[in-house]
């Protein structure tokens, strides 16, 4: 009797994951006219968010998913008292960030709005730093945050250039999922492998239509 069976296994990760990978490991910035634009973007980004808090609609959907829920050493959300999980704080600094739709825009095959990758950006940041500060260890500086930025725009700029998503009626947020994910992995301490993985989650988790 024969049978057939799936071999179970691993493939090697597509190429794409192993490029955005080795990127976000290994590139260094020297750049200023590309660290000057980061803090430009920043500042941009943060008013946008801090306008938004002025529209009780957006505010409602602020804060942690149960009420009163303490979280020690918190990431904050900017303009608010909210100290929250860094992915509570994600969603929160990046509805605020995106409520008014006045935050950047990249235009190519695809378009989208690289600065929605700062609301995973700084709330890992705010948390990392939190914790290290409570340990005796030198939080992340700024640089950190804008070499982090640089990378998440560039990846998900580069990818929209050729590929348009919403033409197949896939929503662009998906470059900023697969972005976001690169660099905090990276922020975490991930290794190239493990972003690789992450990656591979990042694109296949579904997708906003």
């Amino acid at each position: 009797m024969s049978t057939n069976v799936d071999l179970n296994q691993r493939p090697e990760p597509d190429q794409l994951l192993v490029t955005i990978a080795d990127y976000v490991t290994d590139t260094e910035f020297t750049s200023d006219e590309a660290y000057n634009t980061a803090r430009h973007c920043l500042a941009d980004t943060l008013g946008c968010g801090l306008l938004a808090l002025r529209f009780p609609e957006c505010t409602k959907h602020l804060g942690p998913t149960v009420p009163g829920t303490m979280v020690q050493h918190g990431a904050r959300v900017p303009g608010t008292s909210h100290e929250l999980d860094p992915v509570t704080a994600a969603f929160n600094i990046g509805c605020i960030i995106r409520w008014l739709d006045f935050n950047d825009t990249w235009l190519a095959a695809e378009w989208g709005h690289p600065s929605d990758n700062l609301g995973g950006i700084l709330a890992i940041a705010d948390y990392l730093s939190r914790v290290a500060v409570a340990q005796g260890k030198a939080p992340l500086t700024m640089r950190d945050v804008l070499t982090a930025m640089i990378k998440a725009h560039e990846i998900q700029g580069v990818l929209a250039l050729e590929n348009s998503f919403n033409r197949v009626g896939l929503d662009h947020v998906l470059l900023v999922r697969v972005a976001s994910t690169a660099v905090i992995t990276r922020m975490l301490g991930g290794s190239r492998e493990q972003i690789v993985d992450a990656l591979s989650q990042a694109w296949v988790d579904g997708c906003a239509l």
